[in-house]
């Protein structure tokens, strides 16, 4: 178990942040009951930074922890309270929901909300369009291997009948997990001043994901390929690969470890972050989180920095 708790909200907060946002909080979050509880599920605590020896200089990215998640201990901490934007790490929040609360084999009909050409550029898409049909699982793969927009709002328009619905469900499900520093408004993490979360929470929640065998089967993966059904009924087929680096071969695998599977997050307010299931040497998991750090190739090199530096006797 890990040394003794009590988090803080103070003194994190964004610029621009809402009174909505310090009313939720206000609702969700009773301090004793939630240190007490933390201890109750086994889960890791970290009321400050943990240092860990051999580890990467802090300057590069604004948040980063290491969990081992057998034991429920914290071997690194640095400003995992701290309310950073999430970016598309938001997607396994959004996966979480889904799973929990609807059938993987359901059709889906896709909105002209979540059709392709209705984000912008340079936001990632599946290529859905409008009328598209498809299942749920489908809709899953594409947005955790390679974080469709246009999956994460077809999927909320469908499990929470509208984007406002579906927040709703992940604020319930950030509660029932403890995620009390967190504020969720939509499925894809697209930028909201209004939508944000901490390093902690992000491994509150990533630590129910992975006990969940849909998500474990999704992240896993090294490509999947849809079936969909147009809306003039012709079938057509997409492929969609990983988004992380290490998934691609353009980063560095870390030594001694194996990456099992995560999540990738990048806008411009939020930087470069990443979450990972990993397993070292003696096949023990980890999850590890890095967030706003200033490049992708940083963010790469402090992941397996961390990675590299899981204790011997872990």
């Amino acid at each position: 178990m890990c040394a003794a708790a009590g988090m803080l909200l103070t003194g994190c907060a964004l610029s621009g942040s809402s009174d909505a946002a310090v009313r939720y909080e206000a609702e969700h979050y009773n301090k004793s009951i939630y240190t007490a509880d933390l201890f109750a599920e086994d889960l890791c605590v970290a009321t400050e930074d943990v240092p860990l020896e051999n580890a990467p200089e802090t300057g590069t990215f604004t948040a980063a922890a290491l969990f081992d998640v057998d034991r429920s201990e914290t071997d690194f901490a640095y400003h995992v309270h701290e309310r950073l934007y999430p970016a598309s790490t938001t997607k396994i929040m959004t996966a979480l929901v889904a799973i929990k609360n609807a059938n993987l084999s359901d059709i889906v009909t896709v909105g002209a909300d979540a059709d392709a050409g209705s984000f912008a550029p340079d936001e990632q898409t599946c290529g859905l369009k409008e009328g598209d049909k498809l299942t749920l699982e489908d809709l899953l793969y594409g947005l955790l291997l390679y974080s469709g927009n246009d999956n994460a709002v077809a999927i909320a328009d469908y499990v929470g009948g509208s984007m406002e619905g579906f927040a709703e469900l992940m604020s319930e499900e950030a509660a029932s997990l403890m995620a009390t520093e967190s504020h969720f408004l939509n499925s894809n993490g697209l930028h909201d001043e209004d939508h944000y979360t901490t390093a902690y929470d992000l491994y509150l929640i990533f630590n129910e994901c992975i006990k969940q065998e849909a998500f474990m089967d999704i992240i896993e993966s090294k490509a999947y390929t849809a079936d969909i059904t147009g809306s003039d009924g012709v079938k057509r087929q997409i492929t969609w690969e990983p988004t992380s680096f290490y998934a691609l071969g353009e980063a560095e695998l870390p030594q001694n470890a194996t990456i099992i599977g995560g999540k990738t997050g990048t806008t411009q307010e939020a930087g470069n972050c990443l979450i990972l299931l990993t397993e070292d040497g003696q096949d023990k998991p980890y999850i590890s989180v890095v967030m706003g750090a200033d490049t992708k190739s940083i963010l790469y090199e402090d992941m397996t920095g961390i990675i590299e530096a899981i204790p011997e006797d872990g």
